[in-house]
């Protein structure tokens, strides 16, 4: 996202609040999620700052890499937007930052890292290793870092192909004009053993599928397989047609992705709509399985205030996710099963869906990621979010969740911090199964 929930969502939520305040009365409006169990984290990463001082850093979504040789020397990857990626210990301690690429040219963008994603195993033409792949907004494209968790340095290396085109601009205006590489998710196909990532378009409905190829050189390009677009308006049941209100040409864009390895099911999440579910080819036709609760609510873009003012809310939204719906990840299980979770940031909380597509991804419940003490506090506003289920050492030894923190506390003055909470993934499948 651009900085935390959009203006839109928190006018419409307000909005969507009122009405439900004045239909039901106050005690009738507040909603299930008041009622979700709790997780506390065990650690927390050192706060960012998103100003000059902090090097323009601001936390937005993590990945976990596995050390299958030591576990317990796992490391998180995460992206600092301006700030470039920043490389964490199960301790939450930092131990690399990697800068983003600075601004080509006095008037163009700097790098700005969006999502990042993992790939195990890669093949490159200096053997097989494993990837981390980012999103670099400001510049369009992707940036590939390999990883190795004992080298002098750091563990990452920039392996990037310098020839790397951008992913949708077909200039460098286009690029400085922001509609650029965005979400992020990878995925490699079982059937070829061919990589790609998926590519979601800021402030557009598209999502690009990206095959990752390997050059002689040991570095990591790619190549535009095909894209898709999805929708930007819909028909409600009462036969009208409602797209979200944002501002005078921005579309509702897709940020949130994961893809399932067992079957090549792409989960997206268009942030002021809803979770669609689709090929991660990019072929059929999407399925949305679930929709915010502002889905439908009309809205008037002011642009004195730059912000949307709700109108009624017709009730035909969801009842689980608040937009906007952000940092899916899969909580994947040895027998096929296991969860998809997503990041309701317009209420702080998380909901779990059934993995498996048989069930149509049924609604198996939620929680809220809370303050562990005063010093150590809970999650707000999630943006991203990382899940895996392995053992890792003696700290996680149930495995691990990484959300991203829109407000780390105790902040320091007026300076706005960000960050991610490590959460023991066993406290959740607990709240989950209650």
């Amino acid at each position: 996202m651009v900085g935390h929930r959009t203006p839109r969502a928190v006018a419409l939520a307000l909005g969507a609040a009122l009405v439900a305040l004045t239909v039901t009365g106050p005690a009738q409006a507040r909603t299930g999620a008041d009622a979700l169990p709790e997780v506390t984290p065990r650690a927390e990463t050192p706060a960012l700052y998103d100003d000059e001082a902090g090097g323009n850093a601001d936390a937005d979504d993590p990945a976990i890499w596995r050390n299958a040789a030591d576990p317990g020397r796992s490391l998180v990857i995460a992206t600092a937007k301006e700030g470039g990626l920043r490389v964490y210990d199960l301790d939450a301690r930092q131990v690399q930052a990697v800068p983003a690429p600075p601004a080509t040219g006095p008037d163009d963008a700097p790098g700005r890292f969006n999502n990042v994603d993992l790939l195990q195993g890669a093949r490159l033409t200096t053997g097989r290793a494993d990837l981390a792949v980012t999103t670099d907004r400001g510049n369009d494209r992707l940036r590939v870092y390999r990883v190795d968790r004992d080298r002098p340095g750091g563990p990452l290396t920039d392996v990037t192909d310098p020839d790397a085109p951008a992913v949708f601009s077909a200039s460098e205006e286009e690029v400085n004009e922001q509609r650029t590489a965005y979400g992020l998710a990878t995925w490699t196909d079982k059937a070829t053993g061919r990589s790609y990532a998926l590519v979601s378009r800021r402030e557009r409905t598209a999502i690009a599928l990206l095959e990752l190829t390997a050059t002689s050189r040991g570095t990591v390009g790619y190549r535009t397989v095909r894209t898709l677009d999805l929708p930007s308006s819909f028909r409600l049941p009462n036969g009208a047609s409602w797209s979200p209100c944002a501002e005078p040409g921005e579309l509702p864009q897709v940020e949130g992705m994961v893809v399932d390895p067992a079957d090549g099911t792409l989960y997206a999440g268009q942030e002021d709509v809803g979770i669609w579910r689709l090929r991660a080819n990019l072929t059929g036709r999407p399925e949305l399985i679930d929709k915010v609760r502002e889905y439908g609510v009309p809205g008037t873009y002011d642009e004195g205030t730059e912000e949307c003012v709700a109108g009624a809310d017709p009730g035909y939204g969801g009842t689980r996710l608040s937009a906007d719906v952000e940092g899916l990840t899969l909580l994947t299980e040895s027998d096929g099963d296991g969860y998809l979770l997503a990041s309701s940031q317009g209420d702080d909380t998380f909901a779990a869906y059934d993995r498996e597509t048989g069930e149509q991804n049924e609604y198996e419940g939620g929680f809220r990621v809370t303050a562990a003490s005063a010093r150590l506090d809970g999650s707000e506003e999630c943006d991203g979010a990382a899940v895996l289920n392995a053992p890792l050492g003696r700290k996680y030894p149930n495995g691990l969740l990484v959300v991203q923190d829109g407000h780390e506390t105790p902040a320091d003055g007026e300076r706005e911090a960000t960050g991610f909470k490590f959460v023991d993934l066993g406290d959740v499948t607990e709240a989950l199964d209650d």
